[in-house]
C-alpha cells in the first residue's frame, strides 16, 4: 500500500493510502494546511488544537454547503426531467393527431378525386 508524507500545520505525517491516491490525498492536506493557515491569520496563534478544529469546521461546512447544493441542482435536473418527459408525451399525442387529420383528409381527397373522373362508358 502506498505512503505519502504531508505537512499540515508544520508537522510531518505519514499515510497510507490506495494505489492511485497519492496526488489526492496531498492535495486534500494543502487544502487542510491552507484552511488552518486561514484560521491562523485570522485569529493569530490560539492553540493547534482550536485551529485544527475551527479548520475541520470551515471544511464541514463547505462540503455541507455543496451538498446542499446539489441535491438542489439534483431536484431541478429531475423536474427538467420529468417537464421534458410530459413535453415528449405530449408531443407524441399531437403527433398522432396530427397523423390522424392527415389520414382522414387525404381519404377525404381520393374521394372527391374519384367523385370527378368520369365513369367508364359501356
Amino acid at each position: 500500500m502506498p505512503q505519502v508524507n504531508v505537512t499540515i500545520a508544520g508537522k510531518a505525517y505519514r499515510m497510507a493510502c490506495g494505489e492511485g491516491e497519492e496526488p489526492h490525498l496531498e492535495a486534500l492536506a494543502r487544502l487542510y494546511d491552507g484552511k488552518i493557515d486561514e484560521m491562523r491569520q485570522a485569529f493569530g496563534e490560539i492553540g493547534d488544537m482550536r485551529l485544527h478544529v475551527m479548520a475541520a469546521l470551515m471544511v464541514a461546512d463547505e462540503v455541507s454547503e455543496l451538498r446542499q447544493r446539489v441535491a438542489a441542482m439534483e431536484r431541478q435536473l429531475a423536474a427538467v426531467q420529468g417537464d421534458a418527459g410530459a413535453a415528449d408525451h405530449r408531443l407524441s399525442e399531437v403527433e398522432d393527431r396530427a397523423a390522424e387529420a392527415l389520414m382522414a383528409a387525404a381519404e377525404r381527397i381520393e374521394g372527391v378525386a374519384r367523385s370527378l373522373v368520369p365513369a367508364p362508358v359501356g
